[in-house]
């Protein structure tokens, strides 16, 4: 696996791109588990011209800014991935990226991943981010019933008590898993940040 440090990281970085990584707590990991990826978690560069780079992200309890380091340093094993828009940005929609992500900061998590609640999760508001800001969507809506109908593996144990003895079998939801895989992006690294 590609390693590089995070200043050589930082520097390939553009405002808009995605950043992948995996939180290695329970809940998150069983997200990975259900979509068959190492990913579970998802940010958007925001912001290239301090320090390092801002990173835009819905995480628990609000949403908000935090800088690459921090970022990547909380994914398992200092794994990221950074996947970028097929079509180039142009200074407009950069800009668009980074009032999009403000106009969502401070909203509270949301542990039901639905897509249509007044909360956000991750894979949400950065696909929201990104659709408005670009017109570009990116990730696949499925609902519950079909998202663990491709896994049959899934522990729906663990999602049985997560929802309190009931999944919401219709909830429509959208996962780092399926963003990644969208026709719509490039990669530009998959490996380990030091």
């Amino acid at each position: 696996m590609p390693s590089v440090t995070m200043s050589e990281l930082a520097a390939r970085l553009r405002v808009g791109d995605l950043v992948f990584t995996r939180i290695p707590v329970l809940p998150f990991r069983r997200v990975a588990a259900a979509t068959r990826t190492w990913t579970n978690h998802v940010g958007i560069v925001i912001d290239t011209d301090g320090a390092e780079p801002a990173v835009a992200e819905s995480k628990i309890p609000l949403s908000g800014t935090t800088t690459l380091s921090r970022f990547v340093q909380r994914s398992e094993g200092c794994r990221a991935a950074v996947l970028r828009l097929k079509e180039p940005l142009t200074a407009s929609q950069q800009q668009a990226i980074a009032a999009a992500a403000r106009k969502r900061a401070r909203i509270f998590y949301d542990t039901g991943f639905n897509l249509f609640s007044r909360r956000q999760f991750c894979s949400r508001f950065v696909r929201e981010v990104v659709h408005e800001a670009t017109g570009a969507v990116i990730g696949e809506v499925e609902s519950f019933s079909t998202l663990f109908a491709g896994n049959p593996q899934a522990d729906i144990g663990f999602w049985r008590l997560w929802f309190f003895g009931r999944i919401p079998w219709a909830r429509q939801t959208v996962t780092p898993a399926s963003m990644m895989h969208s026709t719509n992006l490039t990669p530009v690294f998959d490996g380990v940040v030091r």
